[in-house]
């Protein structure tokens, strides 16, 4: 059976592999020259890569883990010590870390917790453990009963001490959703606290060896070819035309350079673009449907990534950063994570500026400037000399609407990805599924539409030998 899937993110691509597991025929539509959607990556002309974003993979991503492992690509992922390393901008060049001892769930990241004395005092930590109990104990139910409140309203209600919020919650929020804890949904960080907290190596982190594109995407779409898929960029979904049923008849892709627009036809179809897209190009008919309508309550969040080249080395450290700045979130000196970006004499940092929503349409020469005098407070000891430490390039990529807006009240808007129509289905990171917008609730959703679709469909699907689709796989103990 043919699938046309629009969108070669994790989401698409992971439904495309999912559906050639179970011998349906997938036909992969990208909008764009590269593959990845928000973890899509470039060459610059000298050769160097830059990325949509920061990438860091947790082992609290079981899906995408299995993933990694029925791609036989895990070697791929290097794993760094475990531990959370934060910026204390009270001292300008100093670290705070959480080591977390491999010990067992919950007690390694309750005794990291404890360990640490930079950051919280023992009165906080006490009161922050007892405002925690309702979450850990009463377990997801009670936190999806959260999505209310903001995550800030949440502490307060707990009587957790303000500054676990501006030491830690502001920090991990921007990592988490781009957005602040008095703008962010609680059930977002408290799910992944969760999962930290009921997982080994949940909060343990990984980088890829190279760029996304090339050593995720691209084995993805080898997988997908080689078992009678196929995978098409420049080829932006245009419409969505109906039968007079209200099902899908075909998909209408846009030409490029002055070449015709083109019909495809399958017997099912997938949406695994963004929602801001999906819900401009719903046809009519479906825009006065419930279900569709309630997607109007979600919308992406702004984000922009940098990238830059340093004259020299700034640190040393081999692992993602919580940079605890005004302006900035997270980042990492990707020479050291990434082992195709490995330089010992020069220095690259990757760094997500958020919340972007003020900066999205300021020039890269006010972002670049603004970001230079943060890292002016984070490495003083480079830029405040008789000889500065000197930018020698960078590369800025902007995302007007990433991952959806994690706002109170948003799980009631995220759709299921079944929808009312027989033969089309959605797939992304904002429908529903249990972890949030990240490339772990990407490729679960992936997933998930592909299981749905077989379900649907099992007497065209081919008996193949095969690796089951569930929605729970097994952890591989060991990203943002």
């Amino acid at each position: 059976m043919r699938v046309a899937i629009a969108g070669a993110g994790l989401a698409g691509l992971s439904c495309a592999k999912y559906l050639t597991d179970v011998g349906h025929t997938p036909i992969v539509l990208e909008s764009r020259d590269v593959l990845g959607g928000l973890v899509a990556a470039w060459k610059d002309k000298d050769g160097d890569w830059y990325e949509t974003g920061l990438h860091a993979f947790f082992g609290a991503y079981p899906n995408m883990l299995q993933l990694f492992k029925e791609l036989d690509i895990e070697d791929r992922l290097q794993w760094k010590e475990h531990t959370l390393i934060f910026n204390q901008p009270e001292k300008p060049g100093t670290y705070s870390r959480f080591d977390v001892p491999d010990i067992p769930a919950p007690f390694n990241v309750i005794l990291s917790i404890l360990r640490n004395n930079d950051m919280l005092t023992w009165e906080q930590k006490i009161r922050f453990a007892i405002g925690l109990l309702p979450a850990v104990v009463r377990g997801q139910k009670y936190v999806e009963e959260m999505d209310k409140y903001s995550l800030l309203e949440w502490l307060r209600r707990q009587g957790v001490d303000e500054k676990v919020n501006t030491d830690i919650f502001i920090a991990a929020c921007k990592a988490l959703t781009f957005i602040n804890p008095d703008e962010v949904s609680a059930t977002i960080p408290l799910t992944a606290l969760n999962r930290f907290l009921q997982e080994r190596y949940g909060s343990k982190i990984a980088f890829l060896d190279g760029s996304p594109t090339e050593r995720l995407c691209q084995p993805l779409a080898d997988y997908i070819t080689q078992r009678g898929g196929e995978i098409r960029v420049n080829s932006p979904l245009k419409e969505i035309v109906l039968n007079g049923d209200g099902t899908v008849k075909h998909f209408v892709i846009r030409g490029l350079n002055g070449a015709p627009d083109e019909i495809l036809t399958a017997d099912v179809y997938v949406s695994a673009m963004s929602v801001d897209v999906v819900k401009v190009l719903l046809p009519k008919p479906w825009q006065e449907m419930e279900f569709f309508q309630k997607l109007e309550g979600l919308e992406g969040v702004p984000v922009i990534n940098l990238h830059l080249w340093f004259d020299r080395k700034l640190t040393d450290i081999d692992q993602l950063l919580f940079s605890r700045s005004d302006l900035l979130s997270v980042y990492a000196d990707m020479s050291n994570t990434c082992r195709e970006y490995a330089n010992p004499d020069r220095s690259m940092l990757e760094l997500v500026l958020a919340p972007a929503k003020d900066w999205i349409d300021r020039s890269e020469a006010d972002i670049v400037a603004a970001t230079m005098t943060e890292l002016k407070k984070l490495f003083p000891h480079h830029f405040d000399s008789d000889k500065p430490a000197k930018l020698l390039k960078y590369h800025i990529v902007k995302t007007p609407r990433s991952v959806y807006k994690a706002i109170p009240g948003r799980q009631q808007h995220r759709p299921s990805q079944t929808t009312p129509i027989s033969n089309f289905y959605l797939a992304g990171s904002y429908t529903m599924q249990r972890y949030l917008g990240s490339m772990e609730g990407a490729t679960l959703s992936g997933k998930l539409t592909a299981q749905a679709i077989a379900e649907a469909h099992p007497q065209t699907a081919k008996k193949v030998k095969t690796t089951p689709i569930t929605s729970q796989p097994a952890t591989n103990a060991a990203t943002v």
